[in-house]
């Protein structure tokens, strides 16, 4: 397996393309579905839409003993204590996995029955797997071994893009090696985060960022701001993958060097792979930018 820092445009000279997946609902092997495979990195998602689904750990080891995917496992806030994510850790690095992107977690709607815990926020997670990386757990008590984990965290630049930049600027400070961003469409978007950053922090952006690109259908689902034109190019029969060609291609021309690719998401929850796989085949094709 390789770290995600390892495979961005900066070490390779090329895109880097971490690609999004949901775990089944599930607990067999065989129903892991076979991802795309010329992404660089399969992100196994944490209970998307607050569904039981396969642990994300170990969704990511079956992606990557069954298919030889790089996997990366996402881990939320919301549902374990302290004990219990540091020793989820554990044995993701007993597993092998290098990989893991910290995230909040859905918020629960009024029909679910279980209780979120939140003994960390995103950015104290972050410190924490940090903390791990050097050999020290919640207690600052001595591990036997550290963990050497790539920590990846998320933004949401729908929210605001000075306000989230200032969040990225703490998850950077708390041990972040790279940030990975909701679907965007604007690429005013790109800059207007880099010079949020800096101006923030005092200093440019140090970390790579994945910047989102998200695949629709027409009767699809998305959890970012959609713009009028992709909805009715998709009405007027325009694919998915050819409006997201042209939108990573505006985000490569605003100074995007790595993306985060979403595949569509039907409203059954069913993720639409064969489209990723026709969007990275594609964009993997095109020249470098200038």
């Amino acid at each position: 397996m390789a770290k995600v820092v390892d495979r961005i445009h900066a070490q390779t000279g090329r895109p880097a393309f971490i690609c999004d997946y949901s775990p089944p609902r599930s607990g067999r092997s065989e129903d892991v579905p076979a991802p795309p495979e010329s992404a660089d990195f399969i992100s196994a998602a944490y209970n998307p839409g607050r569904a039981v689904r396969m642990n994300p750990v170990a969704t990511a080891v079956v992606l990557r003993d069954r298919y030889g995917a790089d996997a990366v496992f996402t881990l939320a806030t919301r549902d374990m204590n302290r004990l219990a994510l540091e020793s989820l850790l554990l044995g993701a690095q007993a597993l092998g996995l290098e990989n893991v992107v910290v995230v909040a977690g859905d918020s629960f709607g009024n029909r679910d029955t279980a209780s979120p815990v939140y003994d960390y926020r995103p950015t104290e997670l972050i410190a924490a797997v940090a903390s791990l990386n050097a050999g020290s757990d919640h207690r600052g008590s001595s591990l036997r071994s550290p963990t050497d984990f790539c920590i990846g965290a998320t933004v949401d630049l729908g929210r605001g893009i000075d306000s989230e930049a200032m969040l990225a600027v703490r998850k950077v400070a708390a041990g972040a090696h790279f940030l990975i961003t909701q679907p965007i469409f604007d690429p005013a978007d790109v800059g207007g985060f880099v010079d949020a950053y800096a101006t923030s922090h005092g200093a440019a952006l140090s970390v790579p960022v994945f910047y989102g690109v998200g695949l629709m259908e027409p009767d699809g689902v998305s959890f970012a701001n959609v713009p009028q034109w992709v909805t009715d190019d998709l009405a007027a029969g325009r694919s998915g993958v050819d409006i997201g060609l042209q939108v990573w291609d505006s985000l490569r021309g605003a100074g995007a060097t790595d993306c985060y690719l979403v595949p569509p998401i039907r409203r059954s929850g069913a993720r639409n792979y064969d489209d990723a796989c026709k969007f990275l085949d594609m964009a993997l094709d095109w020249p470098a930018a200038d």
